[in-house]
């Protein structure tokens, strides 16, 4: 029972103390008198003096007061009339005047000094000043003797609507993981409104998306943006552009409303396997390239990005796995073959590698979408590479005696050509190496003959260079071409010896 009478109370007082606060309200005498003084003969004035009005009102001393409230930005013809000051002690001879001071007394408000009525004679705005405290007094007229001392009150400026939502902080930017499942998190935006937060409804935000679905969602009343479809991907659509409104009035016609915009970027996760260009390549290398020289580069291209795509390479089989190696390039994402051992067309023409590229970072969370690798093959075809004249043997030694026969044959040199051609060989005597040319050698079979007497006491030892000169088919019958050649050091023991002995030690003996 005690509640319903409080329920019962409660629908009495509410439209009363609504209709307290949304019309000025005005200072009245106090209720010592039988009959109470009104400021005006309006019904609403009237009303004003029921018993639950009283309770709100606050004695002091001979005053009556209230709060007084002033609609903001309103403007007319005529000032603005705030309310009325009125003292127990007027006894209605106009023998009291009214005094007003404090914040914006004689410049925003003015009070007539017999009725005691207050005007706001300026518009004023909430958001600059949203209260003004001012002090009246009741002085005699003739004297200006204080009757009573000063009452303090206070004058409100009411609110209305006059502010639309702003978005300070954007335009906003957001990155939310791709293939996110539904409803996840994205950021929060958030709009200010300066009109009264405690009053009516002008600063209650409502927040919606006009742009941006059927991708993200947002909640009207906190502002978090969320994904509103699952599994959104990078490789389709990598940005997206939201448009966020904020309406005032909780979102009812009328409203004023503000807007921003949101840059939500899909941030990459590892989705995607490598897969590699093409299934087989080749190569061509000739058999004389120089030990670890990049002779071919494959790459496997990934969707993703960053350390997602990051590739290591392998050679996992292959004929050619102990001459060959693969290294990964992390700057281009491919892999680079390179030469391990000598090659040697004669022996091998070609090789089969069977490469691997596999993803460094895997996410399991996407395993199911593997696996995160793939293969290809690479042929590598050896040239042959036009290799120099090779000597019987790098070193000769031939023992000679020191009075051997001009034009004999002191000794032989033998070469041939390694590449598979096999072409003729021609033999000459690099000069730099005989100035006074003591020698001499038959260019095709290699014979080395005297061309000048030799002196055992003027020099034990000579030693020259011969040169063997390798000749193409098509050069025969003219002049040798540009071959390759490869010299080789002769050395002369000038004792006398036979003749024609090649890899001897050398043995000194004077002429016979």
């Amino acid at each position: 029972m005690p509640e319903r009478l409080a329920e019962m109370l409660l629908d009495l007082w509410t439209p009363l103390i609504i209709l307290w606060i949304t019309l000025p309200p005005c200072i009245y005498m106090a209720p010592m008198h039988q009959s109470p003084v009104l400021t005006s003969g309006s019904p609403l004035e009237l009303s004003r003096l029921s018993e639950e009005q009283r309770i709100l009102n606050r004695s002091k001393r001979g005053w009556v007061w209230n709060q007084m409230f002033v609609l903001e930005e309103f403007s007319g013809p005529e000032p603005i009339l705030v309310g009325r000051l009125h003292t127990d002690l007027d006894p209605g001879s106009k023998k009291i005047k009214y005094i007003l001071s404090g914040d914006g007394a004689g410049t925003i408000f003015q009070i007539n000094d017999i009725t005691g009525d207050i005007h706001a004679i300026k518009r004023l705005d909430r958001e600059e000043k949203a209260e003004y405290t001012l002090t009246a007094q009741a002085v005699d007229w003739e004297t200006n003797k204080p009757l009573e001392p000063p009452s303090e009150f206070i004058i409100k400026v009411q609110d209305i609507n006059d502010n639309a939502p702003e978005f300070l902080n954007g335009p906003y930017h957001a990155t939310v993981p791709e293939m996110s499942i539904l409803g996840t998190s994205v950021t929060n935006v958030t709009a200010t409104d300066a009109d009264d937060p405690v009053y009516g409804n002008s600063a209650k935000l409502v927040y919606s998306i006009l742009e941006g679905q059927p991708y993200f969602s947002i909640e009207p009343e906190t502002a978090i943006i969320k994904t509103a479809l699952p599994n959104m991907d990078r490789e389709a659509k990598e940005e997206y552009l939201v448009v966020i409104q904020a309406k005032d009035m909780g979102g009812h016609s009328g409203g004023l409303s503000g807007t921003t915009t949101l840059t939500v970027t899909l941030s990459d996760v590892n989705d995607n396997p490598p897969k590699f260009a093409q299934s087989l390549y080749h190569f061509s290398i000739p058999e004389d390239v120089v030990l670890g020289t990049a002779i071919g580069r494959v790459k496997a291209n990934d969707q993703d990005i960053g350390d997602n795509a990051q590739s290591s390479y392998d050679i996992i089989d292959g004929d050619g796995t102990a001459l060959f190696e693969i290294t990964s390039d992390t700057q281009a994402q491919d892999g680079i073959i390179r030469l391990r051992k000598p090659l040697d067309f004669e022996t091998k023409k070609s090789y089969t590698l069977k490469v691997e590229a596999a993803n460094v970072h895997i996410d399991p969370r996407f395993s199911s979408r593997g696996p995160f690798k793939d293969t290809a093959t690479v042929k590598i075809v050896v040239e042959d590479a036009d290799e120099p004249p090779v000597f019987s043997s790098p070193t000769y030694l031939l023992e000679v005696h020191e009075n051997a026969a001009l034009n004999s044959v002191i000794g032989q040199v033998t070469a041939r050509d390694p590449d598979i051609t096999a072409s003729p060989i021609r033999f000459s005597i690099d000069r730099h190496t005989d100035l006074e040319r003591q020698f001499n050698i038959n260019a095709d079979d290699g014979k080395i003959t005297l061309a000048t007497p030799l002196d055992r006491e003027l020099s034990v030892w000579h030693n020259i260079t011969i040169i063997a000169t390798e000749i193409r088919v098509m050069d025969l019958g003219s002049s040798p071409s540009q071959g390759t050649s490869q010299p080789t050091t002769l050395q002369l023991d000038t004792t006398l010896k036979s003749e024609g002995y090649a890899h001897i030690s050398v043995s000194l003996l004077a002429a016979s």
